[in-house]
């Protein structure tokens, strides 16, 4: 079979953006849908290709990519070697560049900042946000930058390696690290757009924001030290929880497991708010509680749940299966070899557990406090359904951006708070395990059996697992009933009439009519999910690939980039793609695209965590053995590493899928009523008292979700390792015995 030409990937990029400005509108059409227009790319502006735009409607710059892309066309008809490569990076970072800085410079009334204005005067001419013809021709600059670097001798020479390094750079760069940066300026500009440092010490430093008044007699405290005391307080409760169920679950009766499963899979696959609005029908003012109270004690109804301490609790409920799931991993992987070692030396199993089990899990306790505080800082949905008046920094952002006051300094200011607290905790978590070894399972087996709990530690779990087990399943109960009954609290009666209101069905002139309120929510839903999900999961995969597999300069920036957004509260990512995609050169706010963006960004690292641990699996003599037989690096991770990376991909598709429709605290304030979510549309009925309709719309997310679930295992399928299955010898009974 004949080889491919060692210049054929380089020449199909350049001439793939070379016909981007032909065959493409360069700017982005309002309705979205740049490519109902591409037989209009040679007529006016609005729909004009690159080189229309360039030669005929006033826009020189943008021959800056087609000079670059010469030069590229050029350096591709060379022979390979260092020559080429530096063609190629001149012609891919001339036109990659001079269209970036053009996008940003050039704006929709002229010069996008004043000081060009005091220089060059006017621009006759502006430019909105970049269509199909600008994207695909500045991918494939970005591409041939990475071949170029490639042909220079980096990354070995390697342009598939090369060249997604420098694509996902690209991606992390301008996804995540462009935005955060942008919102996060923000706060430090006047209302009239000047910079003054010192604004954003003015927002900060208030006693709106950290007051103690509290401490004085005053109900309530700064909204800063709100938040930081609630992540403090859920973080503990959430670990202290998490690692006794973990504890109940391996080390204990095995009868609890199922109960153990199905509790850390609901808060996964359920909205954020379902647990607080079970609360709301237990302790609420119309909650049994209170009705009980009356009944037995004549005290009336009052609304003492809602405050901080009902956001407690219902961020408890809701984290504490995922501190759960860190712990038990780390539980299972306790070897047993280690605490048969400390009792052979007559520790007592008190002893052992203090000195040898404990310490062993001190890598899931960090992780689990870090998830739980990060994850209780960027909650929006159970502090504005059971917070009532007590504010936290999400919330407070929300309002900041949505309300009347429309104060863009003021939300900037208080996402660096949210932010600072958020590293802060990651720093601390980072410095505390240093660089302590905590391995315990290598490449020798270890048959020995776990010790069993010692009695009183075993007496502590089962007093505090199981009232807590007991307490989460009547929560989720009454949280799934409100949603079949008339009107919780007055009226009992048993009715479908909730479900009827949002997802009901008519026979029209022409079909079916979704006349229900939620369909358009669920349609948006789903679809942007289903787009979201399987790109998650292969970027997150592929920059996992590149760190495991790889070694170039920068790695360690890469890496700490591509999972900056786990550290970055949903609050703030969801505030900084508004204030950086509304203007040009990416104009995508009230698109669908930017929720899109959105998801995969935000839920990014779990793809890399998960693709990370998978590659540690895989010994490297299995790429090196398919290099060796003269296979690419592509073919090399297609058909020998993919096969082997299923679990992987199932975990990052169905956390990708569920995260992107049970997530509200990112999304919150890129949704329009063009593109509402089934979260924005059960807080509205939340807002409206109209629980019913939102727990119908939650049961209906849950069951769909769990289908989803099982459909994307099915369809991905298991590896297939290859290993011998254990034969079993029959026995035939004798009339003396067994032989």
């Amino acid at each position: 079979m004949q080889r491919a030409s060692p210049n054929a990937a380089i020449l199909a990029w350049t001439i793939a953006g070379l016909l981007a400005y032909v065959v493409l509108p360069w700017y982005a059409q309002q309705d979205g849908n740049g490519l109902a227009v591409v037989h209009l790319v040679f007529g006016g502006e609005g729909t004009a290709n690159g080189l229309v735009q360039a030669a005929q409607h006033g826009r020189p710059w943008l021959w800056l990519g087609v000079l670059g892309l010469a030069i590229a066309l050029a350096a591709a008809l060379q022979q390979p070697g260092r020559l080429q490569g530096r063609l190629l990076l001149l012609g891919a970072l001339t036109g990659a560049v001079g269209l970036a800085a053009s996008g940003f410079l050039i704006g929709a009334k002229g010069w996008s900042f004043a000081w060009l204005v005091a220089a060059f005067g006017e621009l006759g001419r502006n430019q909105f946000g970049i269509g199909w013809g600008g994207f695909v021709a500045l991918s494939a600059l970005v591409v041939l930058t990475g071949f170029g670097l490639a042909r220079c001798g980096r990354f070995r020479g390697d342009l598939f390696i090369a060249a997604a390094v420098v694509a996902c750079s690209a991606s992390i760069a301008l996804f995540i690290l462009f935005p955060v940066l942008k919102a996060l300026s923000s706060a430090f500009l006047r209302e009239d757009g000047s910079v003054w440092p010192a604004a954003m010490w003015e927002r900060v430093a208030s006693d709106r924001n950290f007051g103690l008044q509290c401490l004085k007699g005053s109900l309530r405290c700064g909204v800063a030290w709100n938040t930081l005391f609630l992540g403090l307080l859920t973080a503990s409760s959430t670990v202290v929880l998490g690692t006794m169920m973990a504890l109940m679950a391996e080390r204990s009766d095995k009868r609890f497991g199922r109960v153990f499963n199905l509790l850390a899979t609901l808060p996964i696959i359920t909205p954020p708010f379902v647990v607080g609005l079970g609360l709301i029908l237990l302790f609420g003012r119309a909650g049994i509680a209170n009705q009980l109270l009356e009944y037995a004690f004549g005290i009336d109804p009052s609304r003492w749940f809602y405050g901080w301490f009902g956001v407690w609790i219902a961020q408890t409920f809701a984290f504490t299966p995922i501190a759960f799931l860190i712990m038990r991993g780390l539980v299972q992987g306790v070897a047993p070899s280690l605490e048969e070692a400390a009792q052979t030396l007559r520790a007592t199993p008190r002893q052992t557990f203090m000195t040898v089990t404990l310490p062993l899990l001190k890598p899931g306790l960090a992780n689990a406090f870090l998830v739980g505080f990060i994850e209780s800082m960027a909650d929006f949905g159970n502090p504005i359904v059971v917070g009532g008046q007590f504010s936290v920094l999400s919330t407070e952002i929300f309002f900041a951006i949505v309300g009347a006051q429309f104060d863009q300094g003021r939300a900037a200011s208080l996402a660096w708070i949210l932010t600072l607290f958020a590293l802060a905790v990651f720093g601390a978590q980072r410095m505390l395990l240093g660089r302590q070894s905590f391995t315990t399972v290598s490449g020798k087996g270890d048959g020995g059996i776990p010790m069993a709990l010692p009695s009183g530690i075993r007496r502590l779990v089962y007093g505090t697992a199981l009232p807590w087990i007991a307490f989460t399943l009547v929560v989720y109960l009454f949280a799934f009933a409100g949603g079949f009954v008339q009107t919780w609290g007055r009226d009992y009666t048993p009715t479908l009439n909730h479900f009827q209101t949002a997802f009901a069905l008519e026979w029209g002139q022409f079909g079916i009519v979704w006349a229900g309120t939620a369909w358009n929510s669920f349609f948006t839903t789903i679809k942007l999910a289903a787009l979201s999900a399987p790109l998650t999961a292969a970027l997150g995969l592929m920059i996992a690939y590149l760190l495991a597999r790889t070694e170039f300069k920068g790695q360690g920036l890469f890496e700490f980039s591509a999972l900056l957004a786990f550290a970055i509260p949903g609050t703030v990512l969801g505030v900084s793609y508004i204030l950086a995609f509304n203007v040009p050169p990416f104009e995508l706010t009230g698109t669908g695209l930017i929720i899109v963006l959105c998801f995969m960004f935000r839920n990014l690292p779990v793809g890399v965590r998960a693709g990370t641990a998978a590659f540690r699996q895989l010994d490297r003599s299995l790429d090196e053995a398919s290099t060796m037989l003269r296979a690419s690096s592509m073919q090399t991770l297609r058909y020998v590493v993919l096969p082997l990376l299923r679990p992987a991909l199932v975990a990052a598709l169905v956390y990708s899928f569920v995260r992107a429709i049970t997530t509200v605290s990112a999304v919150i304030f890129l949704v329009t009523a063009e593109n509402e979510l089934a979260t924005t549309y059960i807080i509205g009925r939340v807002g409206n008292g109209d629980y019913g309709v939102a727990l119908a719309y939650c049961t209906v997310l849950i069951i769909l979700m769990g289908l989803a679930t099982a459909m994307i295992q099915v369809a991905v399928g298991e590896r297939k390792l290859g290993r011998r299955k254990r034969i079993v010898r029959p026995t035939f009974t004798t009339s003396k015995g067994i032989a």
